[in-house]
């Protein structure tokens, strides 16, 4: 296997096939490929700002999608290409999510951290009323970081 360049449209075309429980995100920053020949792509992942407004502080990355097709070890190495891609870009800190319920292994092989829990629940408010498409429990945040 190694890392390929991935198009933005190439990258949220493949979560939207392959993801378990999100679509293509809004927006990103950079894709990456995972490629198990020269053509047969076997897992995307896309790099975005941070979701919440609290992380963004212009030196942290988020990593918004991860999506294979089960293709083994295709997680652990798109987390780490996505961790070299924003450290060479500037970037001092990437995170992401993972459902309380993943057991984080492609991380932790990685060498990302898990560094909080979050309760979940809808994004829903009476000022900003939203229809909530993703899962709602509790998230898991991991990074990485120099």
């Amino acid at each position: 296997m190694k890392i390929v360049p991935c198009t933005l449209k190439e990258a949220h075309a493949f979560t939207a096939r392959w993801h378990r429980h999100h679509g293509p995100s809004v927006g990103a920053l950079f894709a990456l490929a995972c490629a198990a020949s020269d053509d047969f792509v076997c897992g995307v992942a896309v790099i975005g700002r941070p979701v919440s407004r609290m992380l963004q502080d212009g030196f942290t990355a988020e990593v918004t999608r991860l999506s294979t097709d089960g293709t083994k070890n295709a997680c652990s190495m798109l987390y780490a290409a996505s961790w070299r891609a924003a450290r060479a870009m500037g970037y001092r800190r990437l995170i992401t999510y993972i459902l309380a319920a993943e057991p984080g292994t492609s991380l932790k092989a990685a060498g990302w951290k898990l560094v909080a829990e979050t309760k979940g629940g809808p994004w829903n408010r009476p000022s900003r009323p939203r229809v909530d498409l993703h899962p709602l429990q509790g998230k898991m945040r991991y990074e990485v970081h120099a």
